[in-house]
């Protein structure tokens, strides 16, 4: 890049001589070559501070959870296949984002990657889905998108090619998205705000750019944009509830202490509130977990902050069992199904017997929306990454019990450990296994 001091210094001197050549051309041709030097040193120097920092972009994309959406259960990190089931909308697949030319993103330039990641517009101008949180990732600047390239771009490539969507019309029309777009984003990088500490600052650019927290804990509008009015209120995404984040003492986190909710936030257990699971513990397993303690509390700061809002799918209130096998009753199904497949690892009154991940007392998947998430956890099972290993929940839709013991088993925990009153478990247990 042409340094904008260095010509005109070099013209003036030029224009200034009035010597004969014979006298003036060593301090000409000194001239010449200290302006020559001094432009080379100048771009080099730029060049420097504008490559691509490979190691910032890693933690980037672990903050922007990149990993979890790219990557197929049980595939290749990275190399797409994973499948997302919009309600109306359709199926849709993450692609591959690895260094391979063909399959990949290799023959991107890094301008492409940048107009992907934060407008949503791959090469030869085709629209992305907003299952890509590009208006969230607007958040960040091109420089720090950049340094995601770099990152992926260390990536071993995988020719894995992605399944075509399955998406209904109208959705099916990329070129709509163009009005999707003028409604609903894609946002902009913005400024600090000078009126708020720095921590807090941090915290939203995170909260709200590369974490993209609202995009599934956010209710939607009619257009499938995020419904800001009730921000971070609550919703369901995949077949899980994914709670409210506001401080609301009933149904958000207005009544988990900040050192609480770091810990979940950065190991996805906290005692008193249980384990993440579902596709908050691959954010935590692959994602938050890798996020620097200061990172961490500027999430929480920024999350205190927000503006209450009450939902009453989120609400439950929890009970808390006598310590002690005595403690759990024995005369209804519910009961004895806990004792012989629960108890083993939860302990009668919620205790995790080897592990402390596996302490549920205070969990508001235990009873919160008709113990949604209960139900998916016992169809679907879960795991999570931590540092010691995987934390694995395992299924029981099969192996010899029925849609009726699972029901029951659900509608014991939800009384035991909960004040709610569960109502058409089996059939809640029967919908829960038909979407999967």
């Amino acid at each position: 890049m042409r340094n904008p001091m260095s010509f005109p210094f070099i013209s003036t001197c030029v224009q200034g001589t009035r010597v004969k050549f014979s006298r003036a051309g060593g301090a000409l041709s000194g001239v010449l070559l200290g302006g020559a030097a001094l432009l080379a040193t100048t771009a080099h120097a730029h060049a420097a501070a504008s490559a691509p920092n490979v190691e910032n972009g890693r933690y980037l994309a672990r903050a922007a959870d990149c990993e979890v959406c790219h990557t197929a259960e049980g595939g290749t990190p990275y190399a797409g296949g994973r499948a997302f089931s919009l309600p109306g909308v359709g199926v849709m697949y993450a692609p591959n984002i690895t260094p391979d030319k063909t399959a990949g993103i290799g023959a991107w330039t890094d301008q492409q990657f940048v107009d992907a990641v934060r407008k949503g517009i791959s090469p030869h101008w085709k629209h992305l889905y907003p299952a890509m949180p590009y208006p969230a990732y607007a958040r960040m600047s091109d420089a720090e998108v950049r340094d995601i390239r770099a990152y992926l771009a260390t990536l071993p490539p995988s020719a894995q090619k992605t399944p075509e969507n399955s998406v209904k019309f109208p959705f099916s029309i990329r070129s709509l998205m163009v009005f999707w777009n003028m409604l609903n984003g894609p946002a902009a990088s913005y400024a600090n705000d000078p009126t708020k500490p720095a921590d807090w600052n941090r915290g939203r650019y995170l909260v709200e750019g590369p974490g993209h927290c609202a995009d599934c804990h956010s209710p939607r509008t009619r257009t499938f944009g995020l419904d800001t009015s009730r921000a971070l209120g609550g919703n369901v995404v995949n077949g899980w509830r994914a709670y409210n984040l506001t401080p609301d003492k009933q149904s958000g986190l207005g009544a988990w202490s900040d050192e609480a909710l770091a810990q979940y936030l950065s190991t996805g257990h906290a005692d008193g509130h249980g384990t993440a699971a579902g596709d908050m513990a691959d954010v935590i397993g692959h994602s938050l977990r890798y996020l620097s303690a200061s990172d961490i509390h500027a999430m929480v700061v920024y999350l205190r902050s927000i503006a209450p809002l009450h939902t009453a799918e989120d609400t439950v209130e929890a009970r808390t069992p006598t310590a002690g096998d005595a403690s759990l009753p024995q005369n209804t199904r519910g009961a004895r199904l806990y004792a012989s497949t629960c108890a083993g690892c939860h302990m009668p009154d919620g205790t995790g017997r080897q592990s402390s991940f596996g302490t549920i007392t205070g969990a508001r998947s235990l009873g919160a929306d008709n113990g949604h998430n209960l139900v998916q956890l016992l169809v679907q099972g879960s795991g999570m990454q931590t540092t010691t290993g995987v934390q694995i929940m395992p299924h029981f839709a099969g192996g010899g019990l029925s849609e009726r013991d699972l029901a029951d088993i659900a509608s014991f925990v939800m009384t035991h450990f909960t004040t709610a009153t569960p109502h058409n478990m089996e059939q809640a247990v029967h919908d829960a296994r038909q979407a999967n």
